[in-house]
């Protein structure tokens, strides 16, 4: 059964209020990225946890000298990472839409 216009507006309205900020995970991106923290934001822990591990070590192997690779690697990904940001918060907002249009389909039952 399809969710009437009015659904869809209010839906369209939490959508918007409920999904995450590009600004912000740019932001986040910038002064957090080599930690991982707009991973965190988008809800995606497991590499946002591989991103701030592959650092942390990064830094404590950079005294014996191994750990310069790892922080190439990372500052490699993070700036992938800049220009995956919009599809990432886009994704966000799909499965946000997602999750509200089942909802409204199950109570329209």
């Amino acid at each position: 059964m399809a969710v009437s216009t009015e659904q869809q507006i209010l839906i369209e309205q939490r959508v918007t209020n409920e999904a995450k900020s590009i600004g912000a995970s740019y932001l986040l991106w910038f002064f957090v990225g080599y930690l991982g923290g707009h991973r965190f934001y988008l809800g995606r822990k497991g590499s946002a946890i591989a991103m701030m591990l592959l650092s942390i070590f990064g830094v404590i192997l950079s005294v014996v000298g191994i750990g310069f690779i790892l922080l190439i690697v990372v500052g490699v990904w993070a700036l992938v990472d800049a220009f995956l940001i919009p599809g990432m918060v886009a994704e966000q907002k799909n499965k946000v839409r997602n999750d509200l249009l089942q909802q409204a389909m199950l109570s329209a039952n």
